[in-house]
């Protein structure tokens, strides 16, 4: 009977070993931090950052409704104007001479 149990032990501990990658001790730590430091830094703060801008751009557009809130990025363009923001401002080499 005592050797059953131990033996399910150990073969749970086995599993959990194997399913983490089969590394013991300090190595298996570590990599496990660096993994979930990666994760953080790559998922989960640039997504709570975009939530977070979101939610303040929502807030001020709430708090004024006739206030101008951007909505878009305009594309750079240092060669004509400086921004473009559709076609609108689409001048060629022969209008500007």
């Amino acid at each position: 009977m005592a050797s059953s149990w131990r033996r399910a032990l150990g073969n749970t501990r086995s599993f959990v070993g194997n399913a983490m990658g089969g590394l013991r001790g300090g190595t298996n730590l570590a990599s496990w931090v660096v993994a979930g430091t990666l994760a953080y830094y790559l998922w989960v703060k640039p997504s709570r950052d975009l939530k977070r801008e979101q939610e303040e751009r929502a807030a001020l557009a709430a708090s004024d409704p006739n206030r101008y809130v951007e909505k878009r990025k305009p594309i750079p363009d240092s060669q004509q104007t400086g921004l473009i923001y559709g076609k609108k401002n689409n001048v060629t080499r022969n209008q500007e001479e």
